[in-house]
Formats: C-alpha cells, sequence, structure tokens
C-alpha cells in the first residue's frame, strides 16, 4: 500500500509530486495526460520564474521536474485514466484503466476541461484567435479589440485583466441578466474601454487566417451584427473531472470537489484535492501548484501524527 496516491499531471499534482519525493513519501502518480488545461495556450506569461513559454513546453517542463525527483519515491503511472476510487480497509483502492492500486491517502488534481464554443469557425480558429484563458493569452492581444463570451464571474474576470491591456473589451451575454456579483459587473462595465451587449445569440467566428470578428444575432430585434475583432476569450463554464468521486466525497451544484481552504482537505477522511478540480476561488496555474503543497503539507502530519 502507497502512502499516498496523486491523481492529474498538471501543475497541481507535479507539484504534490515533488514534494512527496521531498517528504519520502511512498507514492503512486496517476496521470492520463501531461499539463493539464494550459497546453493549448501559445504562451503563457504568468508562470512565475519563466518570463514566457509555450503550452506544450509547459507540459514537457512539469514532466522533467517530476521525472528528476522522483527516484524510487514516486513510481509515475502515464497514460492512465482513473476510473474509481473506493474505500478499502485503512485507506483507499484505485482503479484506472490498466490496474488497482491501494493508498492510505489520496490527492486529486484531475482538473477541469473548458466548456468548449458550438458555432461555425469555433473549431477552425481555436489558438488563431479563440482562447479559453485570459490570463495565459491575453497579453498577445494587447493594444487590440477583443471579445469576452459569457456573463458570469470567470468572464468578467477574464475582462478586468484584459482591460489592463487590451483596447477594447466587448463581452457578449446570450442573456439580459448577468450571472456574475452585482459588484464585480458594476467595477468592470464602469472601465470606459469596456463594453456588453446582451440577448447576444452567436452565430458564427469570421476571419482568414486568423480572426477578424464574431457575427451574432440580436434575439430581441432579429438584426444580424459582426463585431469587428481580433481575439475571442470564452468563459462560458468549466466542467471539472470528478465524475469518478461524485460518491466518494463532497462536491458542488458545479461538480466541483469542495475543500477546506486552510488545509485543501475533503469531506471525507484521508482525500484531499487542489487545483481547478476544486470550489476554490480562483482557477490559475500557480494557484493550483500553491494548493497541492498546502495539501502535501497536511497530508504529510496526517500520516506521521495519527
Amino acid at each position: 500500500m502507497y502512502d499516498l496516491a496523486i491523481l492529474g499531471g498538471g501543475p497541481a499534482g507535479v507539484a504534490a509530486g515533488v514534494y512527496a519525493s521531498r517528504k519520502r513519501l511512498k507514492t503512486i502518480f496517476i496521470t492520463e495526460t501531461w499539463g493539464g488545461q494550459s497546453t493549448v495556450s501559445e504562451g503563457i506569461q504568468n508562470w512565475i520564474g519563466t518570463v514566457s513559454l509555450s503550452g506544450p513546453q509547459l507540459a514537457i517542463d512539469l514532466q522533467k521536474h517530476l521525472e528528476a525527483y522522483a527516484g524510487d519515491i514516486v513510481d509515475i503511472h502515464a497514460d492512465e485514466r482513473i476510473e474509481t476510487i473506493t474505500k478499502k480497509g485503512d485507506g483507499f483502492s484505485i482503479k484506472t484503466n490498466k490496474s488497482e492500486y491501494t493508498a492510505k491517502t489520496i490527492l486529486i488534481a484531475t482538473g477541469s476541461t473548458r466548456r468548449k464554443l458550438e458555432i461555425h469557425g469555433a473549431e477552425e480558429f481555436e489558438h488563431k484567435g479563440i482562447t479559453y484563458c485570459a490570463s495565459c493569452d491575453g497579453p498577445l492581444f494587447a493594444d487590440q479589440d477583443v471579445a469576452v463570451i459569457g456573463g458570469g464571474n470567470a468572464a468578467f474576470e477574464s475582462a478586468a485583466q484584459l482591460l489592463a491591456y487590451c483596447k477594447s473589451v466587448t463581452m457578449l451575454n446570450r442573456g439580459t441578466n448577468y450571472r456574475a456579483d452585482p459588484i464585480t459587473v458594476e467595477k468592470v462595465l464602469s472601465n470606459p474601454n469596456m463594453r456588453s451587449i446582451q440577448n447576444a445569440e452567436l452565430i458564427s467566428v469570421t476571419g482568414e487566417k486568423f480572426v477578424n470578428g464574431i457575427e451574432y444575432k440580436n434575439s430581441t430585434s432579429g438584426e444580424i451584427i459582426t463585431l469587428p475583432v481580433t481575439g475571442v476569450f470564452v468563459e462560458i463554464g468549466l466542467i471539472p473531472s470528478t465524475e469518478y468521486v461524485k460518491n466518494v466525497v463532497e462536491l458542488n451544484n458545479y461538480g466541483q470537489i469542495i475543500t477546506n481552504p486552510r488545509t485543501q482537505a475533503t469531506n471525507t477522511i484521508g482525500i484531499w484535492a487542489a487545483g481547478d478540480c476544486t470550489d476554490t476561488l480562483y482557477h490559475q496555474n500557480n494557484i493550483a501548484a500553491g494548493d497541492a503543497v498546502r495539501a502535501l503539507e497536511d497530508i504529510y502530519m496526517h500520516i506521521h501524527t495519527k
């Protein structure tokens, strides 16, 4: 039986793996892929300690870092998909599509996936003007006109980030009401370079080699309008990768794992969670890594003091 099972190969999982090795916790590290959501980004400029790197390079760096520290402490099992977690004796059984493992404790760091924009041109122009990460890709659109799709807190937070360097930001919201907090809405919309269009029914993304506009219909008037923009930031929700633990730990209405923000512990003794699969307020690479380190400190104390 392992001391710890780490599930996920993004910044949270890898940070946990490095710390588990340093703390000499016998660990099974299981991931289907490396790098997390940021692998789709052309340029990441907020990964602390590195001025700029691509998403694929981040994935390579994360893998190399863990492999360099793993030694005989962390057993790395890549290309494996988690299927179920069940309580077993004094620990847990983790079943994958390839094998089954047991561990005293678990750190869940399987992240989430972005809900994709499903209109004409969206797939064609992904990474060519359409992006799902303002904090990663926003600086690439400095002094340009961009659009944000959505109306929740994530959309307004992205808009706030983009206003720091974009010429203008236009939010397209399909309804008449915003899901974001009223204070956030008021503050962001007060910026002179920000505007919002409601009742916007998206039709298509236009462009040649790169995005040059987004077409929508005003659902009230029926008018078809093309908004000239060079960037489209999509914030229409995340899908947490937590289906396999829905009967093991407590989830919120969005399918995110509810954690204690002081320790990252879940409501199930012996299971912690970190990163984008949790209900933490903000989701970014650096935050995910920090949450995982916090969890590892608590896991170590749990194993050695109980």
